[in-house]
């Protein structure tokens, strides 16, 4: 992830870490677009690593927890969602294959359907080990 900016003074695009606080002239851009962006025509554009800040300590705990939330969610966005089977080839089948059989074709709005559904059931099955437990001083009054 990483913050684009533009220094309008200077026709500089600055592409750097991730910002710590919203700004509303600059774009939080995923590592894909980070990678591809191309400044405007005679702009320049500048990609930076890192920025080192006051008290930016690499041994607080709470930043390294942060961090590492951080590469979760990045390593959990890296995920495909199921809407394109990537198991089999998606031009490849027999010939008896009936394409318009909700539960085997591969059209998208037979697959997401799916996808759905199987999401769904996840989450209901997630949520079934949670319960309410009643509050033991209204027990007592």
């Amino acid at each position: 992830m990483a913050t684009l900016i533009y220094a309008y003074a200077d026709s500089t695009a600055v592409i750097g870490p991730l910002a710590p606080v919203a700004d509303p002239h600059a774009w939080d851009l995923c590592e894909r677009h980070s990678a591809h962006i191309t400044a405007p025509v005679g702009w320049e554009m500048v990609r930076v690593e890192h920025v080192e800040l006051e008290g930016d300590e690499d041994d607080d705990p709470e930043a390294s927890d942060i961090t590492a939330l951080a590469e979760a969610v990045r390593e959990a966005g890296r995920l495909t969602t199921g809407l394109v089977d990537s198991s089999q080839d998606p031009i490849e089948y027999e010939a008896s294959h009936d394409f318009n059989d909700p539960d085997t074709s591969n059209h998208p709005v037979h697959r997401t359907k799916r996808v759905e559904e199987q999401i769904a059931a996840h989450k209901a099955a997630r949520r079934s080990h949670l319960r309410i437990v009643p509050d033991p001083s209204a027990e007592q009054e």
